[in-house]
């Protein structure tokens, strides 16, 4: 009688850690799931999701999406402030040269509409500024109206050859080489043809202009299957001061440079589910890292 009841209670201890097992297990994969879909969430910038505050699992969970969030506000608004100082800056000078000149013009014109000061000159002053406000206003909405990609299988090495090809008689003029070194042969990307052309022929014009001699690109397989592709070259290296600046809309060192070149590609390349980064710029190099994921 009594080894029948031990037998009994082992029974109801092996079923009972059995039972707790399976119940750890199931509980582990929904956590693995939670977690794979709060990775996805996060790499996609969508932030809008929230467990319930039913475990400390899943409160540790939302503790950290707060954080992400809150670092995501404070990085929207300081992009935010930098955009608008720029786009004061750039405003004022233009508007403050035309209405002071409009107010001398106005000043210097006597009873019988003369005036001391050359009137033709100074509406033409007021009126080539004025152009320059209307450009800088259309290149403003050139930036924030991005097209949708239309996406398409393309060959990395016919793409990148016919951008170096629109690029060779410039390139030829400044006394500079442009090659492409591919690390792996066939490599594709799933990408809107004219968008990527337009971010890699800004690049290059960017290379060109810095009085780089020799820009290399190359491309590779990443280790998550993304393709991988590095501009390189020997120009005069972005200063220190503006590499973390670069990105953002009108931003220049340049004195003829509208500063949305790269901000640009970089609403492109997210539009691709991508990235675009400055990896170095020293006195040997500058490299531009694109990535197709």
């Amino acid at each position: 009688m009594t080894f029948t009841v031990w037998h009994i209670i082992g029974a109801c201890v092996i079923v009972a850690i059995f039972v707790a097992v399976i119940a750890t297990l199931r509980t582990r994969h929904k956590d693995i799931k939670k977690v794979a879909y709060m990775m996805d969430a996060l790499e996609d910038g969508e932030l809008n999701f929230r467990f319930q505050d039913s475990s400390k699992f899943n409160r540790t969970l939302n503790r950290i999406r707060t954080i992400f969030e809150k670092q995501r506000q404070a990085h929207e608004q300081d992009s935010w402030t930098k955009l608008i100082r720029v786009l004061t800056h750039e405003i004022m000078n233009t508007v403050s040269p035309i209405a002071s000149l409009s107010d001398a013009l106005s000043k210097s014109m006597d009873e019988t509409g003369h005036s001391e000061l050359d009137m033709k000159a100074g509406l033409d002053t007021i009126s080539d500024s004025s152009k320059n406000l209307i450009k800088f206003v259309e290149t403003y909405r050139q930036l924030s109206g991005v097209a949708k990609p239309v996406r398409k299988a393309l060959d990395l090495q016919d793409l990148i050859d016919s951008v170096i090809a629109l690029n060779s008689e410039f390139a030829a003029g400044s006394g500079a080489v442009c090659k492409y070194r591919p690390e792996e042969e066939n490599l594709m990307i799933y990408a809107d043809e004219g968008q990527i052309s337009q971010i890699l022929i800004n690049l290059i014009k960017n290379a060109l202009q810095a009085g780089a001699k020799h820009i290399d690109i190359s491309a590779s397989m990443g280790k998550e299957d993304e393709v991988i592709v590095l501009v390189a070259n020997d120009g005069v290296p972005i200063p220190p001061s503006a590499q973390e600046q670069i990105f953002i809309p009108f931003y220049t060192t340049k004195k003829e440079g509208s500063g949305i070149g790269l901000s640009l590609a970089r609403q492109i390349m997210r539009q691709h589910n991508g990235s675009i980064d400055l990896v170095k710029s020293d006195i040997s190099e500058t490299i531009f890292e694109l990535r197709f994921r």
